[in-house]
């Protein structure tokens, strides 16, 4: 096996997130729970967007947030995604390779507009999605790099995507590209409406071939119909090599090989914004894991990950995670 070009890539849905404040009062009046992900089309995307009040406008999407926090931890990382040759097309690509993030995907001229989600965030800091998938969902194995994939020592795929047929056929020649070369593969489950679409299949891949599962609480006992977290945690254990288990304020659990080890959420002084935070936490594990630290260092990372990036507005961290990482004495 060939040394690494990079530790990480990432391949999930290009999405440009416009991020925006708003009350209940305005959520209400747009027809949405709060707290939700909801999939909207172009007309009520525009609808939205028309009616939010001022936004940030930064490329999102859940793998390429993980992605973005790596490359901020020193990593070398590179993600695969699918934009529209649009004015957000061009925001989403400037904007992930302004930060060292490898993108090589050519935009596409003829399709569906690039896509975006309407984050509405309360002054409780929860967010509300509204995602306008576009063309995002039409990533095929044409697309693929197969030779930047074989050169990272983790491929990262993203639930979100798994929708499509063409998408799950690139996931799987990617995972085969990856296998192949020697490297690792980690899939997150993005969602528990995603693993209720597709429980059968991830199941498959967990037991034949991830090398590490990423879930939230709500995710995993989705994954194993059980209203149970200890129950859904011990199936993790049997069935992946290695889970990491997120529970939000209760901090979370890694489990592989016949050991668990629980690690506590970093505090916080007051909770601003959600959205990402599932995203950081694995930048922080995956950045780890690829620089050969051990899993409590790597839980570790991915805890102050993930307090940094809720402790203000949108996905992306506003430091650098290798400073606040030496700032915090967790590594050097």
């Amino acid at each position: 096996m060939t040394d690494a070009r990079y530790d990480v890539i990432g391949i999930g849905n290009a999405i440009v997130d416009i991020i925006g404040r708003c009350n209940d009062a305005f959520l209400s009046e747009i027809g949405v729970t709060k707290g939700s992900m909801r999939l909207v089309d172009a007309y009520e995307i525009k609808k939205i967007y028309s009616s939010m009040g001022p936004a940030v406008e930064i490329s999102g999407g859940s793998a390429a947030n993980t992605i973005a926090g790596v490359a901020s931890f020193g990593g070398r990382a590179a993600f695969v995604g699918t934009v529209a040759d649009d004015d957000f097309g061009k925001v989403f690509s400037h904007d992930i390779r302004s930060i060292g993030v490898a993108f090589t995907s050519p935009a596409v001229t003829n399709g569906a507009p690039t896509s975006r989600s309407l984050i509405l965030v309360t002054p409780d800091g929860e967010r509300t999605m509204n995602t306008f998938l576009g063309i995002s969902t039409s990533l095929g194995e044409t697309q693929l790099d197969l030779e930047m994939i074989r050169a990272a020592s983790i491929l990262y795929l993203e639930g979100y995507l798994f929708d499509e047929p063409q998408a799950k056929r690139a996931f799987r020649a990617a995972h085969q590209a990856a296998k192949g070369a020697g490297r690792k593969t980690a899939l997150t489950l993005s969602d528990g409406f995603c693993v209720d679409r597709h429980r059968g299949e991830f199941l498959d891949l967990i037991r034949s071939g991830v090398d590490i599962l990423f879930a939230n609480e709500n995710e995993i006992k989705s994954l194993y119909q059980t209203n149970l977290f200890e129950v859904a945690a011990e199936n993790a254990r049997n069935d992946a090599k290695l889970a990491v288990l997120t529970r939000s304020g209760k901090g979370s659990e890694i489990h592989s090989e016949g050991q668990s080890i629980r690690i506590s959420a970093f505090p916080v002084d007051k909770v601003v914004d959600t959205t990402g935070a599932g995203d950081l936490y694995a930048a922080g594990f995956l950045f780890g894991y690829a620089r050969g630290l051990n899993l409590e260092i790597c839980g570790r990372l991915a805890s102050l990950a993930a307090s940094e990036i809720i402790s203000h507005i949108g996905a992306r961290p506003s430091v650098s995670l290798a400073e606040f990482a030496k700032q915090h004495g967790i590594i050097s």
